[in-house]
């Protein structure tokens, strides 16, 4: 059964339930299917936190949260790469509706339900006693509020930083939780990161859309590439991305851009990089935007396929969940097919002959965001490794 149950399949409600109370869910027959979380006003009106006949009491949330950090710390030994990684990824540890990264002393939640909003200090309290961190952070995405149908300000626990340093592979990276996207850094790259890393020694890399540094700064300090060439329109996070290089003593050419002009320009000029890494925001943040966002995640790859050498690395990603991976491979292959064509059907530009590409590997979000069997949708980021090539060669 399905984590979620959408408002159409609801039928009677007990009429004292109120927006992100637990309820028990049953059958239309009277049969008790377990327990989760009730919001009349969102389109997912349940979040299924518990099958079968016992109710979810403190012990189960306690549980929850100790078994996530186990898996962290125990499992994945976490802590001895760095002090940033997500701790609690929503569904695919039980808490539906909630993500909570871990920067160092800090907590930094995201709730996406009325319901773990709610329950959020709650959970970020017992959670920092188990982990020995100082500060938390709520924050609500403006979707949420349209889709739950409640408004909340961020939740900052007194003498929260306004930014932190965090260490990834010996790396630090600078988080401002103002500034940061989500919430306020990408774990979930982590070790395609330090992949990336092992492929750009001796090598020109380009990262596209590179928000504050990541990858870029991770192919210059680990990999040892020998220029390294970083593009993003976010002047706020480029300034990040630039702060990120002094503090590991790099030399990194950022570029303030968008990155439709930045490759325009690089392919009229005939420029071409070893590794290029394209890892855009997330273009589909609905089923309204599939369309547009696959068009826009096409015309990207397209660009920037053609400034990788010939025999070069391409590292694409996307983050959007809707976009499903099958959909994503055949748009790669008709970005590599059309690589070069004129953007015109009656341009006078002579066609290119498209490229070839080499799919080397598919990975996705380090494990520190697990997937849920009966939630499909927690496995939402796709990186596909390519080898491109010259047609014919």
């Amino acid at each position: 059964m399905h984590a979620h149950l959408f408002r159409k399949l609801v039928g009677d409600v007990d009429a004292a339930a109120r927006p992100g109370d637990l309820v028990a869910v049953e059958t239309p027959q009277g049969e008790l299917l377990g327990h989760g979380l009730f919001n009349p006003r969102a389109e997912i009106a349940v979040r299924m936190l518990t099958f079968g006949p016992i109710p979810p009491g403190i012990e189960f949330w306690k549980e929850k949260l100790q078994r996530a950090v186990e898996l962290r710390r125990d499992m994945l030994k976490l802590d001895a790469a760095g002090d940033a990684y997500r701790v609690i990824h929503a569904e695919a540890d039980g808490l539906p509706g909630l993500v909570i990264d871990r920067y160092g002393d800090v907590l930094s939640a995201e709730v996406f339900s009325l319901a773990m909003y709610q329950r959020s200090a709650a959970l970020l309290e017992c959670l920092g006693q188990m982990l020995g961190t100082k500060h938390t952070l709520v924050q609500i995405p403006a979707q949420t509020h349209g889709q739950e149908g409640f408004q909340a300000e961020p939740v900052r626990s007194p003498g929260l930083p306004e930014d932190v340093v965090v260490t990834e592979f010996g790396t630090r990276f600078r988080v401002r939780f103002e500034e940061g996207h989500k919430t306020g850094f990408f774990c979930d790259q982590r070790d395609n990161r330090r992949r990336l890393a092992e492929i750009c020694t001796g090598r020109t890399v380009l990262d596209l859309c590179c928000y504050t540094g990541g990858f870029a700064v991770q192919a210059k300090r680990l990999g040892n590439a020998t220029d390294v060439t970083a593009v993003d329109l976010d002047e706020k996070a480029i300034a990040i991305a630039r702060e990120n290089a002094h503090l590991n003593q790099q030399k990194i050419n950022f570029v303030h851009a968008d990155a439709f002009g930045y490759m325009r320009d690089m392919i009229a000029n005939g420029r071409t990089f070893d590794v290029v890494v394209l890892d855009p925001p997330k273009l589909i943040r609905n089923r309204r935007e599939l369309e547009e966002g696959t068009r826009t995640h096409l015309d990207l790859n397209r660009l920037a396929i053609q400034l990788v050498a010939d025999g070069g690395l391409f590292l694409s990603c996307t983050c959007s969940g809707l976009l499903e991976e099958a959909e994503f491979l055949r748009l790669l292959q008709t970005a590599a097919r059309q690589a070069g064509k004129p953007p015109r059907s009656d341009s006078a530009a002579p066609a290119a002959p498209g490229r070839s590409m080499q799919i080397l590997e598919k990975t996705g979000a380090a494990p520190d965001h697990p997937v849920a069997a009966d939630c499909p949708e927690t496995e939402y980021l796709k990186a596909v490794w390519m080898r491109v090539l010259k047609t014919g060669v």
